[in-house]
């Protein structure tokens, strides 16, 4: 039984933590929240208008209606945005890792 982890069942500094670990960095590597990789894009100005954006259901990822703000957003994945009365479609070439100036966004 030396090789099995034991987890407390309630607490403790040994139990992983939500937000913290390997969840959160496989978000960063292989994966992002649709809304925000919009906003890091710089698609809205504030991440809960782009989180209102997707709750409308108007965009669709790889043609696929999606009103869920969490959707995992891979690179490679092509959105369409209906915005400002015209579509825009966009290929995601990269993930982000921060929110940075509009010359980094324009890469994403």
């Amino acid at each position: 039984m030396g090789h099995l982890q034991h987890w407390p069942l309630c607490g403790g500094s040994a139990a992983p933590m939500i937000g913290e670990g390997p969840i959160a960095d496989i978000e960063d590597q292989d994966w992002q929240r649709l809304d925000k990789w919009l906003w890091c894009a710089r698609v809205m100005r504030a991440r809960t208008d782009c989180a209102a954006l997707v709750a409308r259901g108007s965009i669709r990822i790889n043609r696929q209606e999606t009103s869920k703000p969490h959707a995992k957003l891979r690179v490679g994945d092509v959105l369409t945005i209906p915005l400002h009365g015209m579509v825009r479609v966009l290929r995601v070439a990269a993930l982000a890792k921060r929110r940075g100036p509009a010359t980094a966004a324009r890469l994403l």
